[in-house]
């Protein structure tokens, strides 16, 4: 009776079998990570725009230039740092209000950016996972459990569902809120704090369920010739 050697746990398959589907897929990975990049800032605006007012001022932080030496000067304390750069914003769009002030703000910090960017590689490795082992990599008769359709729609609830800082910029005062909140205007205090909570909720159960998706996936594209990973008799 022989038993499984090294490199045939769990994690290392599910690593294996990721890494090859991306190695394998590579143009389906990186255009479902960029499209869905793109779709956390596009979507946002697009809701505003259309619900609110169109956007109308765009701009990058002017402050940015002086981050490299903001990083490296020694008299500013590292833990100063260390809090600073993630609340740093890095560009914002907004639209004028008729009665003076913003009608609407929708900024983007560096959080903000890091958590874009990594839910955006999940969503390209989940593709590159469903496409590979869709076309003849994955055993006869089985199928990815989540469609297509369905990983679509995790990107834009988690786009929709993803806490904004609306009003970091604009300095109105009002929460953190999903842009489905921000996109109606006079709504309830206790109304705006139920969906910041149902946002954070959502947001976790799409990264959740992506990960899981993902780790089942990588595993199954990992799985070596029948038998390989099961102790002879």
């Amino acid at each position: 009776m022989t038993t499984a050697g090294p490199g045939t746990g769990p994690l290392r398959r599910i690593l294996r079998g990721t890494a090859g589907a991306v190695r394998a897929r590579p143009g389906v990975f990186l255009g479902v990570a960029v499209a869905v990049l793109v779709l956390y800032v596009a979507l946002p605006l697009a809701v505003l725009s259309l619900v609110r007012k169109p956007v109308d001022f765009f701009t990058f932080n002017p402050w940015l230039p002086k981050l490299p030496a903001f990083l490296v000067a020694r008299d500013v304390p590292l833990a100063r740092k260390v809090a600073f750069v993630p609340g740093l914003v890095l560009f914002w769009f907004s639209a004028d209000s008729p009665f003076g002030g913003p009608e609407w703000g929708f900024a983007v910090d560096m959080s903000d950016l890091v958590r874009f960017a990594g839910m955006a590689l999940l969503f390209g490795t989940y593709f590159a996972l469903w496409v590979h082992q869709r076309t003849g990599s994955a055993p006869a008769g089985w199928r990815p459990p989540v469609t297509r359709a369905g990983g679509m729609a995790g990107a834009v609830t988690s786009v929709l569902g993803f806490s904004t800082g609306p009003c970091s910029v604009v300095g109105c005062g009002a929460p953190v809120l999903p842009v489905v909140g921000l996109a109606f205007a006079g709504l309830t205090s206790g109304t705006l704090a139920v969906l910041a909570s149902l946002s954070r909720v959502a947001t976790t159960v799409v990264f959740v369920a992506l990960v899981a998706c993902v780790a089942y996936l990588g595993w199954r594209a990992g799985a070596g010739p029948p038998g390989r990973d099961q102790p002879a008799p």
